[in-house]
């Protein structure tokens, strides 16, 4: 029996979380994928499960390995992919993870419309809006809104992303004119608590420097939606994407400030690992999503 065999049964184990599991999922005996974990661990010499009567861990050795070990096996269904690329239509599973602002929004049409389009392929969109870690959890690709940082990940710049700082006409008609940022530290805001700096708000003064503002309000929420709708109800101003925010500005239920004040440093992303054999599918998906934004912005 080859060790890629060996490895195989040790991953599928790991992932299922349990030998029954792994052997109704792969379709194999719980007594054959042991033998192979077996196996591997006397060509190793080191123990990678600690196995009881009711369930397993993983050993320090074994999460080294499984972590280095899955990028070898991916390493190697990609390559298979690559090379069967040319005369093969798409098929398998491809997991992407999103924030809901990016899923909810109108922008988020672009990953059905790849769906659409590939219709052999099965698409797992998960909506999150944390920074997930895909190695570890077997995401594809991330699309993620954000000033890029440096990263042992790929990026592929989708569209440029911009924040809109919006009040509804009747709110501003009590406020009266707002003339600069520093301003919203006296006034009302719709606090959304995705970003990461919720409560103070980021600005470029005219001279290029950054500056932020501390701003507090009567309400809070975990959506855009929910702090346009706030915002558009005359609650306070709102910082919400310009995605969300432009059919509102072009309707009249909202009006843009500070437009001179605004940041230009952060973009929508796809990222995903750093591979040697990218698989056909994350390219596909990626080059689809640049020619979508750039068709639909």
């Amino acid at each position: 029996m080859d060790t890629l065999t060996r490895i195989r049964a040790f991953i599928d184990v790991v992932d299922a979380e349990g030998f029954s599991a792994a052997a109704r999922k792969v379709g194999r005996s719980k007594a054959l994928l042991s033998k192979y974990v077996r196996e591997l661990e006397d060509e190793l010499g080191a123990l990678l499960l600690n196995r009881t009567t009711r369930q397993f861990s993983l050993t320090e050795a074994g999460h080294t390995y499984y972590r280095t070990a899955s990028e070898i096996l991916k390493e190697i269904d990609n390559l298979a992919d690559l090379v069967r690329a040319g005369n093969s239509d798409l098929k398998g599973k491809l997991r992407i993870t999103a924030p809901r602002t990016f899923v909810d929004a109108e922008i988020g049409q672009s990953l059905i419309d790849f769906g659409k389009a590939h219709p052999e392929l099965s698409l797992e969109i998960v909506s999150d809006d944390r920074f997930v870690d895909l190695v570890e959890e077997g995401f594809d690709v991330a699309i993620r809104i954000t000033k890029l940082e440096d990263s042992a990940l790929i990026a592929r710049k989708l569209a440029d992303f911009h924040l809109k700082i919006c009040a509804s006409p009747r709110f501003l008609a009590i406020t009266g004119p707002i003339v600069h940022p520093s301003e919203l530290s006296k006034i009302a805001c719709v606090i959304d608590t995705n970003g990461r700096s919720y409560s103070n708000w980021r600005f470029i003064d005219k001279d290029g420097t950054s500056f932020s503002v501390p701003v507090s309000g009567p309400i809070e929420v975990n959506s855009p939606l929910a702090a346009v709708r706030a915002a558009e109800s005359g609650m306070g101003i709102a910082s919400v994407p310009e995605f969300i925010a432009r059919p509102k500005i072009a309707a009249g239920t909202l009006v843009s400030l500070f437009e001179d004040y605004l940041p230009t440093d952060r973009g929508i992303y796809a990222i995903y690992p750093h591979r040697r054999y990218l698989p056909t599918k994350v390219r596909t998906l990626v080059d689809f999503l640049t020619a979508w934004f750039k068709k639909n912005s």
